[in-house]
């Protein structure tokens, strides 16, 4: 018989591969597996609630590991975070049901996506917003994005590569909120597509700044055409900031 166990990780994405194993890669599932096995947990590397791509944040995310030991939940907190890089911290924990699926019983997420929006770099936000020098009105970010909201199918926003059974998704959120000159993009849907989030925020941003140069929102969306679409936004932009499941709802604290 196996302990399944339910943690929630926050990490800083800048120095890792993302989260998936990789041959000669430094990734997140691979450091928390190291810290794992250091502890006895040798069966099969943390299952994680999605793939978030080289540098990119995460704010909360959740992962299930298995063991035939028996642990305490508290005391495999403090555990973990003594053997993990600072970068990397489990959050919470709690024993579930060996049927439970970290990825597939994951019924929503919400991402953030953070644009420093002035005519300088903000040192201090290399890591974690993406620049963009040309001014931009979120309320006209928030009516071009209005298309989007609703179960689509969102061939056109996704990178190549995803091997997903179906592009159709319902993005329940969609929305622009200015902080001085911290521009944030909140994407929240029962699930995303690869580069999703990224791809949306440049297709959305491109649109602000040349009406012309894109055809519009509902019609890219309608032609399912990656080509029609904007670039995908840089890694260092994107947190993910919620996780939910039907027995609850996980929340990174900056959330």
């Amino acid at each position: 018989m196996m302990n399944q166990y339910l943690l929630s990780l926050c990490y800083d994405g800048t120095d890792f591969h993302g989260w998936q194993l990789q041959p000669n890669a430094l990734t997140v599932q691979a450091v928390l597996y190291d810290a794992l096995r250091i502890l006895g947990f040798g069966e099969s590397p943390p299952l994680g609630c999605s793939r978030t791509d080289a540098g990119v944040h995460a704010d909360v995310f959740c992962c299930t590991v298995r063991t035939k030991k028996v642990w305490n939940c508290a005391a495999l907190i403090r555990a973990l975070n003594s053997n993990l890089p600072h970068t990397v911290r489990v959050l919470t924990c709690e024993e579930v049901a060996e049927t439970f699926h970290s990825r597939y019983d994951c019924v929503g997420k919400r991402y953030r996506y953070q644009i420093w929006n002035a005519p300088q770099e903000n040192p201090f936000l290399l890591r974690y917003a993406h620049w963009e020098r040309a001014p931009l009105d979120a309320d006209k970010l928030n009516e071009l994005a209005q298309p989007l909201l609703g179960t689509n199918d969102f061939t056109a926003f996704c990178a190549s590569g995803a091997g997903t059974k179906t592009s159709v998704r319902t993005l329940k959120r969609a929305d622009f909120e200015q902080h001085g000159h911290l521009l944030i993009f909140t994407a929240e849907a029962d699930g995303f597509l690869y580069n999703m989030v990224r791809i949306l925020a440049g297709t959305l941003l491109q649109r602000a700044k040349r009406p012309k140069a894109l055809p519009g929102i509902a019609e890219i969306l309608a032609l399912r055409d990656r080509t029609l679409a904007g670039a995908t936004l840089p890694p260092q932009g994107l947190f993910l900031e919620k996780v939910e499941y039907r027995h609850k709802t996980f929340y990174g604290e900056n959330a």
